[in-house]
């Protein structure tokens, strides 16, 4: 897949694209309804088909003592973009210049001199430019003006329930990782660099691999059925989340024991994929008694993968 950074150098391979634009953080099925459009609309026009983001997240760059909690880290929405048949990903540099351009000289700058858009694909809940003022309606008058198609897409929802970031969020902090990847299209996953940790686990015969979780992750505590994917390998596994409350009640850092495992994955990178909810995080009155509910919880684990 092509990515192309900024909007002032865009390879002649890469311009006249049909583009979904929008922050598409979750890449969640309404998004997806979204990038199947300009899929579609690229192959009508015989363009490229793309989708543009900004890097970082806009609510990163007004608000950069708040954590937030992203979904989708840049490498895995592309790879995304690409599993969903996009040629091009643009990726569009957030900063001050961009937060003070208006809406008509982010269509007139970005889209169209610097990208030679033939068809924007945009939700109908998009607002973009300074304080936010360009709309639907403005994009669609701008297509009109310089020649390039705009398609507004409703809403996607089920159930009464519309797909959105927001709700992804809302479901994973609760636990509910099952929600969670309905409304994505598939397991929710994180990513990250197996670090040391107290080695508790070894001493109790549950050794894990302990990965520090990206700011923001709001993650509900507790024990889920997962699959690890390192080194190009997938590993059945159990994962915990929480502050260790029979220990040290420490800070909370993502804790997997891989089924039938036996090795050293230190400094090894690990993408934990979460496939379902097990149980809360709970205080126990020794370690034996937790043990004793690690190979309860572990029999489960097992259950719940091998059935999906």
């Amino acid at each position: 897949m092509q990515v192309v950074h900024g909007h002032t150098h865009v390879p002649i391979t890469a311009r006249s694209a049909a583009i979904a634009l929008g922050n598409l953080d979750g890449v969640h099925l309404g998004h997806r309804v979204l990038l199947n459009e300009a899929v579609a609309k690229g192959k009508t026009l015989g363009r490229p088909s793309g989708a543009m983001v900004f890097e970082p997240h806009p609510r990163e760059f007004f608000h950069p003592h708040e954590q937030h909690f992203r979904l989708t880290p840049l490498k895995r929405k592309i790879a995304l973009f690409e599993k969903l048949g996009l040629k091009v990903a643009f990726v569009e540099h957030f900063d001050q210049h961009l937060a003070a351009m208006k809406a008509e000289e982010f269509i007139e700058r970005v889209l169209v001199a610097g990208l030679g858009v033939s068809h924007v694909v945009i939700g109908y809940d998009f607002y973009f430019g300074n304080k936010r003022r360009g709309n639907p309606e403005l994009m669609a008058q701008a297509g009109e003006q310089f020649g390039f198609g705009v398609s507004i897409m409703p809403p996607v929802a089920e159930a009464g329930e519309v797909f959105s970031s927001s709700g992804v969020r809302l479901h994973l902090a609760q636990g509910d990782v099952k929600g969670a990847s309905h409304m994505l299209g598939e397991n929710w996953r994180v990513l990250g660099k197996v670090v040391g940790g107290a080695k508790r686990g070894t001493g109790m015969g549950y050794p894990t691999a302990n990965l520090p979780l990206p700011k923001g992750t709001a993650l509900g505590h507790g024990i889920y059925a997962v699959r690890a994917h390192v080194d190009h390998k997938r590993h059945d596994a159990v994962a915990y989340l929480g502050t260790r409350p029979t220990f040290d009640d420490g800070m909370p850092v993502l804790e997997v024991f891989l089924l039938d495992f036996d090795g050293d994955l230190y400094g090894h990178e690990m993408e934990v994929e979460f496939i379902g909810f097990i149980r809360g995080d709970r205080k126990f009155a020794s370690p034996e008694e937790l043990v004793q509910q690690m190979d309860v919880d572990v029999a489960q684990a097992r259950a719940i993968l091998a059935a999906g």
